[in-house]
C-alpha cells in the first residue's frame, strides 16, 4: 500500500496502524498525536498540548525537541516546553512565523499533527546540582526553558538560588504570566527574594515593571560565580550579550550553556541544513555548552 496516495484522516489511520505494529519506528517516520487542547498565549504564540491516540507517551528530557508535521503542509523544528514527568501530554509553545508554525497554530481539538522524536541534547541538570542556576530567556526562549523549572521545582532541594531572567518585547508579549506569578514564589530561595525578574523592550498600558534589555537584570543577581549554571535561549545577539555579562560576573565559561534551534530540517543529520563546521545543530544540539559554539556565535551573520 501506498500510505502517500492515502487521503487525510485514512492516511493517519495507516499510521496509527503501522506504527502500533512497527517495533523501533524509522525516525524519519512520524507519528500521529491528536490535539487535546489549544492554548492561545499571545496574538501570534499558541500552545499546543498533544496526545498519542495510539502507543505509549512520548518520554524526552528537558532540552530536547519534536519535528512537527502539519498534513499537506510541512514540518518544523519546535522545543518540547512541558513537563517531563508528564509525558502523557506533549507541550510545545509556538510561535506563527510560516506555513508550517502558523497551519499549527491555527489547529483546535481534536487536530491531528505528525511527531517525530525527540531528538536531541538535554540542559546539564545533573552538573547544575548542588549550585546556583540562573536561566535566561528572549520572547519565545521561553518555551525550551520551561521544562528546566519544572525539573527544579521538583528537586527543588537539589539546588541553590535560582533565578529566571525573561525579557519580552512588549508585556503582551510576555508568556506564562500565571506561571511566572506562581514561580515567584516556589522558586523562592530566602525571605523577600526575587527569583523571577522580568523586563520589556517597550512599556505599554499599566506596566510599571522593569524596562530594557534582559541583561540589564544580570546586576541584580546574588551568586556564587563558580559554582553557577547558566542555560539562555533567545535571539543569538541577545545570547551574545547575556553571555558577556555573565562572564563579567565570573562564571565559568564551562558553566555557560545555549540552546538554538537553527535551520534544522531532518533531525537525524542527513540533510546538512544546520551543519556549523562539524557539529550538526539537530545531532549534537539543540543545547551546547558555550565552548563548543564559541567560534561562530561570536561571529556576527554566521
Amino acid at each position: 500500500m501506498n500510505a502517500c496516495r492515502l487521503p487525510g484522516f485514512a492516511y493517519w489511520t495507516y499510521m496509527v496502524n503501522l506504527i502500533s505494529h512497527t517495533p523501533g519506528l524509522d525516525p524519519m517516520l512520524p507519528r500521529p498525536f491528536r490535539v487535546a487542547r489549544a492554548i492561545r498565549e499571545t496574538a501570534d504564540v499558541v500552545t499546543l498540548e498533544l496526545e498519542a491516540p495510539a502507543g505509549p507517551p512520548l518520554r524526552f528530557d528537558p532540552g530536547q525537541f519534536t519535528m512537527l508535521y502539519v498534513f499537506g503542509v510541512g514540518e518544523v523544528p519546535i522545543s518540547i516546553s512541558g513537563d517531563a514527568r508528564k509525558p502523557e501530554r506533549l507541550v510545545h509553545t509556538i510561535r506563527s512565523v510560516g506555513l508550517a508554525t502558523e497551519a499549527l497554530c491555527m489547529l483546535r481539538k481534536g487536530g491531528v499533527v505528525g511527531v517525530r522524536g525527540p531528538f536531541g541534547s538535554r540542559w546539564p541538570m545533573e552538573q547544575a546540582r548542588g549550585g546556583d542556576v540562573v536561566v535566561v530567556a528572549g520572547g519565545i526562549g521561553l518555551p525550551p526553558l520551561r521544562p528546566v523549572i519544572y525539573h527544579i521545582l521538583h528537586h527543588r532541594k537539589d539546588y541553590g538560588r535560582v533565578y529566571l531572567l525573561y525579557g519580552a518585547r512588549t508585556p503582551s508579549d510576555l508568556l506564562f504570566t500565571e506561571e511566572l506569578k506562581r514561580w515567584q514564589h516556589t522558586l523562592s530561595h530566602a525571605p523577600g527574594a526575587s527569583p523571577v525578574l522580568v523586563t520589556v523592550d517597550r512599556a505599554e498600558g499599566s506596566w510599571d515593571g522593569a524596562v530594557g534589555m534582559v541583561t540589564s537584570l544580570i546586576p541584580n543577581l546574588r551568586l556564587d560565580p563558580a559554582h553557577t549554571t547558566a542555560m539562555i535561549v533567545g535571539p543569538e545577539v541577545m545570547m551574545r550579550f547575556t553571555i558577556a555579562e555573565l562572564r563579567k560576573r565570573g562564571i565559568p565559561e564551562a558553566r555557560l550553556y545555549l540552546s538554538v534551534e537553527r535551520n534544522m530540517k531532518c533531525a537525524v543529520g542527513f540533510c546538512g541544513r544546520c551543519q556549523l563546521g562539524l557539529q550538526f545543530v539537530c545531532k549534537d544540539g539543540p543545547v551546547f555548552a558555550f565552548s563548543q559554539v564559541r567560534n561562530w556565535m561570536t561571529q556576527k551573520e554566521v
